[in-house]
């Protein structure tokens, strides 16, 4: 019975802990200013969620070192990269500021491998499915019933933005929960109202976000899932992958290239992306002075340094960037090219992982991995979501590559079985129909 209650309550902690690096605790707040601006959560109950939030992840994990150990050591890599950005205070302009928000790395990365390690993926599948279930009905309630809090005023008219900071972060969220009740298993099929209600839910919310990254990326995603959920060539992945993989990426990069202008303006935007590439342009020539190890997580974007009103100079002379719309761009000003190669490989590493999985999926939650990379990879274009404040991005990505390869071996020892009972077969034929025959 305690085993129970332990395993519910370790539930109940994912989801708050989800519901945390969401941004879904800055209801009418605004984590992106600085300081952050707060919401009708009082600031003292968010730092000691944080905080708790920490603790309770590193004893988790104690007290499963060795099941811990051995996820972690599925990618080593990605430990490289972590080590990499927690020692960026050293070369950053602004050390002390890059080691105390070095703390939300330490918070991402504990939380990300303890969910990889405890929950199966159809765990957490259900785990983010439930938190942002949770965080679309709120949106629902603060925005037809407290507007002041869950919509937008002058600067975005009749956009929601929900218990979230922002139109673009609740679209982003709302697509996150949306892939996850697409992909939630549903053992019984009377509860299977639940899911589609579920995913129709967050849909609606994008739209009324008014999040154009978000609905873009929604409707290719949603093509490209739908795709890998029809056609699923079980253990064929040596003849197809590449072809695949080249296929994928050369519609998607040809659409987005070739519709580009036309794309945006339909959706009421211009061919700059709304001043994104004047600051792109800008960004790579900061990135140039300082290409291997970038300027410190955060260091760029802090309020101290001249880099926001140069960039935000651009496109007026009154704008101060919080941040370059890029996340890859960012990802580079943090860490540079070396950081952001480390965390390109460890992303196609778990890409191909994850594809691979997806081909011989028997579960709708093995597609999960690639759902959440292939969105990672695409919302990152026009948005920062990878790496900056303590987001959930991060959170998934580790538990996304650490998760993928889970039953490698339960699923190769699965192949040779039935490899041999193949070979078997005809000998077993022939030994019944001699029993049949002495029969």
């Amino acid at each position: 019975m305690n085993s129970k209650y332990l395993e519910v309550g370790e539930k109940w902690f994912a989801v708050l802990a989800l519901t945390f690096f969401s941004g879904g605790l800055m209801v009418g707040g605004n984590q992106l200013t600085i300081p952050p601006t707060p919401g009708i959560i009082p600031g003292y109950i968010i730092t000691s969620t944080r905080y708790f939030i920490w603790v309770a992840s590193v004893v988790l994990i104690v007290l499963r070192w060795k099941q811990c150990l051995k996820v972690a050591a599925r990618d080593l890599v990605l430990w490289i990269l972590v080590a990499l950005i927690l020692l960026s205070y050293i070369w950053s302009d602004y050390p002390g500021y890059t080691s105390s928000i070095g703390r939300e790395v330490w918070q991402m990365t504990a939380f990300g491998l303890y969910f990889a390690s405890r929950f199966s993926l159809k765990e957490q599948v259900r785990l983010v499915a439930w938190t942002f279930g949770i965080g679309s009905i709120l949106t629902l309630i603060f925005a037809l019933g407290v507007p002041l809090i869950g919509k937008h005023g002058n600067d975005h008219p009749g956009a929601w933005k929900g218990i979230y900071d922002y139109k673009n972060t609740l679209g982003s969220m709302m697509l996150i929960g949306s892939l996850a009740f697409f992909l939630l298993p549903v053992e019984n099929p009377k509860r299977s109202f639940y899911k589609w209600l579920g995913l129709c839910l967050p849909l609606s919310v994008i739209i009324l976000s008014t999040s154009k990254t978000a609905i873009v990326v929604c409707f290719l995603l949603g093509a490209m899932l739908v795709f890998y959920r029809t056609f699923r060539w079980q253990g064929k992945i040596s003849v197809i992958y590449l072809d695949l993989t080249v296929l994928v990426v050369g519609i998607v990069g040809t659409f987005i290239l070739t519709n580009w202008a036309a794309l945006l303006g339909s959706i009421g935007k211009d061919p700059t992306l709304t001043g994104r590439t004047p600051m792109w342009s800008m960004i790579i020539k900061f990135i140039m002075e300082r290409p291997w190890l970038g300027y410190g997580r955060g260091a760029f974007w802090s309020s101290d340094t001249k880099y926001p009103a140069i960039i935000g100079g651009t496109l007026s002379s009154q704008f101060v960037a919080p941040h370059g719309h890029n996340g890859y761009l960012d990802f580079a000003l943090d860490v540079g090219l070396i950081g952001l190669g480390l965390f390109l490989f460890c992303f196609i590493l778990g890409f191909i992982r994850a594809l691979r999985r997806a081909y011989a999926a028997k579960s709708p939650e093995d597609i999960w991995p690639l759902a959440f990379l292939l969105f990672l990879a695409m919302n990152n274009i026009m948005e920062s979501y990878i790496l900056r404040l303590a987001n959930i991005y991060w959170v998934l990505f580790i538990a996304a590559v650490l998760s993928v390869p889970l039953n490698n071996k339960k699923s190769k020892l699965s192949n040779k079985k039935s490899v041999n009972y193949t070979r078997k077969l005809p000998k077993l034929r022939r030994e019944q129909s001699k029993q049949s025959a002495n029969y």
